[in-house]
């Protein structure tokens, strides 16, 4: 049942006064922890920490990592230590993985939201310094990840001579087509699929003009919270992201990543917001790469402090609060500052999302709200 904008304030301030107690236990827990970057554990200590962090990204604090266009992040859940996506650059993914103390060749498995360069630059970098992991990407036709196809797809001619047929005639019954990165252990999806307990990969196709056909990944983890969501781009749209988990969880606790609001006009933005908070009950969003600046403000408008600053080099614990985690010598980072955006809006006006200049839209994207 849809609620109210004042039941749902009236909600959230009941969440948050009945949860004071635990978060103030939470940030106890974490105090020990604040002092240090992310650091994948040693062999043996158990299932790392629930936690997310950023590293690649436009905008953030960390001055030892580099701001690029693009999005890459680490999360560490459900036992498992996943990388999404790797980002515009492999030289920028490595500095950016050694300033937050990640061995980016310790990795469970990997997921490629889709083929645009500015998810997918650092994968030769991550191959060479982890060559055999398994990296699941959206299965295309013909694809940068690899294809196959039975050779029933195409018509055939028995009245040719051999030499005039393809394979003589006697074609495999699966034909393979090569990849970008030759031996690279993909494993391509073309549906919703869960690939180790409570973690899911959500196989969605855009039918947005300049993306019309593009499949895109996202990632969604069922936890005892409800479902953590990590999106790439949200070309599907961040809406229908969020609907189809909801057949994994029909709580959502957590949603963070790119929302594709980069261009959108105020009015799609503010109903998106709405719909993210009223009609799908999100409880948390930490939003970053092309969410864009009006809908960052947007969405802080909408949730309060239930927005996440999602800026490079962040880290989130995660669990029935998430929150920032400070970095040594500093506070945990809250909301973006003028730096941010000087960076954020230079890296925008120099990308080429989508095939099409992103600052070409005379869609009135740029307004302070």
């Amino acid at each position: 049942m849809r609620r109210t904008m004042k039941e749902t304030a009236m909600s959230r301030r009941e969440v948050l006064a009945g949860g004071a107690a635990a978060f103030a236990a939470m940030t106890a827990g974490l105090a020990g922890c604040a002092g240090t970057t992310s650091r994948p554990q040693a062999a043996g200590s158990g299932p790392p920490k629930p936690q997310i962090t950023v590293l690649y990204d436009a905008f953030g604090k960390a001055a030892a990592m580099q701001k690029d266009w693009g999005y890459a992040a680490l999360i560490e859940s459900s036992g498992k230590r996943i990388l999404f996506d790797t980002g515009n650059n492999g030289d920028i993914l490595a500095q950016n993985a050694k300033a937050k103390g990640i061995d980016l060749s310790k990795l469970d498995f990997v997921v490629m939201s889709h083929r645009h360069g500015d998810h997918m630059g650092g994968l030769a970098y991550l191959l060479r310094v982890n060559p055999p992991v398994k990296i699941y990407a959206p299965k295309e036709g013909f694809g940068v990840y690899g294809a196959d196809l039975p050779s029933t797809f195409y018509r055939k001619d028995d009245s040719l001579l051999p030499q005039e047929r393809y394979y003589d005639g006697a074609p495999p019954q699966v034909m393979r087509f090569g990849a970008a990165w030759p031996g690279a252990n993909f494993q391509l999806i073309d549906k919703n699929t869960e690939i180790a307990p409570g973690v899911h990969l959500i196989s969605l196709v855009s039918d947005k003009p300049g993306t019309l056909e593009l499949r895109e990944l996202s990632l969604a983890i069922d936890s005892p919270d409800g479902a953590l969501i990590i999106v790439g781009c949200s070309h599907p749209g961040i809406e229908k992201i969020v609907e189809t988990a909801t057949a994994i969880n029909p709580r959502i606790h957590f949603v963070g990543g790119g929302f594709h609001l980069v261009v959108s006009n105020d009015a799609d933005t503010e109903r998106i917001v709405t719909s993210l908070r009223d009609k799908f009950n999100v409880g948390y969003v930490a939003p970053g790469h092309c969410t864009g600046e009006p809908t960052f403000t947007a969405l802080k408008r909408a949730f309060s402090g239930h927005y996440l600053y999602a800026g490079l080099g962040t880290t989130f614990a995660l669990g029935p609060t998430p929150s920032p985690i400070a970095a040594a010598g500093q506070n945990a980072v809250t909301a973006m500052d003028e730096d941010d955006l000087k960076h954020y809006r230079a890296l925008l006006a120099r990308s080429n999302d989508d095939g099409h200049t992103l600052f070409g839209h005379a869609t009135g994207c740029c307004r302070r709200s």
